[in-house]
């Protein structure tokens, strides 16, 4: 870039900022997406942030009374068959 060239940065300084806190405990100074009042990287991009809805909390039906007694009672049945196929080994 040569020395006599200047950039116009008037409109890029004169949009809003994201204000988002950073790590650092200050506010950060990057301009806004079009629109939004955060910048792309805090939450002002299209698809970012986290789905709608708590995909963690959906209902699997691993750990209800009648599952735990289920794996309780195969436990059981297994030990009992391994006891008996050690009563029968000839060693």
């Amino acid at each position: 870039m040569s020395a006599d060239r200047i950039r116009n940065t008037r409109a890029m300084a004169a949009s809003p900022r994201c204000g988002a806190g950073t790590r650092g405990g200050l506010a950060c100074r990057a301009p806004a997406v079009r629109g939004k009042l955060r910048c792309r990287m805090h939450g002002g991009a299209a698809g970012s942030g986290a789905p709608w809805g708590n995909r963690n909390a959906q209902k699997h039906g691993a750990f209800t009374q009648e599952r735990i007694a289920e794996r309780r009672t195969i436990r059981e049945l297994l030990d009992e068959a391994g006891k008996l196929l050690g009563e029968l080994d000839p060693d």
